[in-house]
């Protein structure tokens, strides 16, 4: 048996053990790279290691250390009260804004993780705080983050558009754009319906309202006591610290933004300098905050990465893309490396996965039939709208900050359930309606 079907079966494996048992799939991750890299690949521990996205981990480590004491100096609240006075108190149109807003980041040249990672800690904190599912306010962000991600100046669209014009194929710059924003409105318009929005619609809150907030802070289950804000009020001297807290808070946020999207500098080194310093200077008040950064998404992440380059390695995604090119009848082929972009990219780089899957299809796109802009478009959504896996950076992210009204194991088996459907029925719909009408 080749190291390709080796790597897949091994992937299938630790998949299975994961679901049905309380395991931590990260490590399960990390035990078949080793076996399936040293057996199989014959690679040495430290290439096997090499594997591991380090940029990945910073970005989880410095995000949700710097939103945890957000959360200890009550930032997040405030934040939660200015938007929700900014639509007016109606509630069902947090979700929307969220996903219009971080949709406007990607499409203006954010990357997609950037982007959710500087607004999906705050849309859980509306999530938390105002009762809306936080699975679908989390996946709203990520969804509004690949709905703008091929626009012609951004990082997916610049990255799809040059292997295209490298690769011989026409140009279709809007066709991969307005695809991706179509599909993940859509999906974002079914999430609205079956998570609860319609009766958010008839839902408003006053954030001037203290009792109405404490009320919620509440029932919501948030640790308000333990972290120093709400409902346990503190003295005259905290209260003026809080708010020069908060100040400072909202100035790291802003500074975080501008280093990170405008100067084009890694959001998690930013992130966790912004963490450091606000910590400095209130070292008794987050001293347990590191505490709260997300470790066990940080497992699952670092370990799912690590096994995704052995997968690489081995030439699995080639492997079944070859094939399908090679399959007699052009749609099915078609179909099939759809599958293949969108359950690599569950699990793996959707950025470095979009420059491999495109010239793949080369083949199919030139023995005619196919528009080559809109299997292209088919191609770069399938292997992004999975994005919201937890395994992937965007779902990961969202993993990390859940909000303190639900459980992280009940938030992590929400999240993996509504990935896998999109892995399964994404592909399938978007070939269905880019691919196989033959326009």
């Amino acid at each position: 048996m080749g190291p390709e079907w080796v790597a897949i079966l091994a992937l299938v494996a630790l998949f299975v053990i994961g679901t049905l048992l309380p395991i931590n799939m990260g490590a399960l991750a990390y035990v078949a790279a080793w076996l399936v890299g040293m057996f199989s690949l014959d690679l040495s521990e430290k290439e096997i290691l090499g594997g591991v996205s380090g940029d990945l981990i910073l970005t989880l480590i410095g995000v949700t250390y710097l939103f945890a004491i957000a959360k200890n100096n009550g930032t997040v609240d405030l934040i939660v009260r200015s938007a929700v006075r900014a639509v007016g108190g109606r509630v069902a149109l947090i979700p929307w804004v969220m996903f219009a807003v971080t949709a406007l980041l990607t499409a203006i040249g954010a990357a997609s993780p950037a982007a959710c990672a500087i607004i999906g800690p705050i849309a859980l904190g509306f999530a938390g705080k105002y009762k809306i599912n936080p699975l679908m306010m989390g996946m709203f962000v990520v969804h509004g983050a690949q709905g703008g991600g091929f626009s012609p100046i951004s990082i997916y669209g610049t990255i799809t558009n040059s292997v295209m014009e490298d690769n011989n194929l026409p140009s279709s710059e809007m066709t991969v754009f307005l695809a991706s924003l179509a599909v993940n409105l859509v999906m974002a318009a079914i999430l609205f319906v079956l998570f609860g929005g319609r009766q958010l619609m008839a839902q408003r809150v006053d954030p001037d309202d203290e009792d109405t907030l404490s009320e919620d802070l509440h029932r919501g289950g948030a640790t308000v006591p333990a972290r120093g804000y709400g409902t346990s009020a503190p003295t005259g001297t905290q209260a003026l610290g809080v708010r020069r807290d908060q100040v400072l808070t909202l100035v790291a946020f802003v500074g975080v933004a501008l280093v990170a999207l405008v100067f084009d500098k890694n959001i998690g080194f930013v992130a966790i300098t912004a963490a450091v310093i606000l910590a400095m200077l209130s070292p008794t008040e987050h001293k347990d905050a590191v505490r709260q950064i997300a470790w066990p998404t940080v497992l699952l992440v670092a370990g799912v990465s690590t096994y995704a380059a052995i997968l690489t390695e081995a030439g699995s995604p080639e492997f079944v893309g070859n094939w399908a090119a090679g399959l007699g009848a052009i749609a099915i082929g078609a179909l099939v490396l759809c599958y293949v972009g969108g359950v690599v990219s569950a699990f793996a780089s959707s950025t470095a996965l979009l420059p491999v899957i495109i010239p793949i299809a080369v083949p199919l796109i030139a023995n005619g039939g196919i528009s080559a802009g809109l299997f292209v478009a088919a191609l770069a959504v399938s292997s992004t709208i999975v994005d919201v896996s937890p395994f992937s950076t965007n779902g990961a992210l969202m993993l990390a900050n859940k909000p303190d009204t639900i459980a992280e194991p009940v938030f992590y088996k929400q999240i993996l359930t509504y990935s896998m459907i999109v892995v399964v029925v994404g592909p399938l719909l978007v070939w269905a309606a880019l691919v196989l009408p033959g326009w």
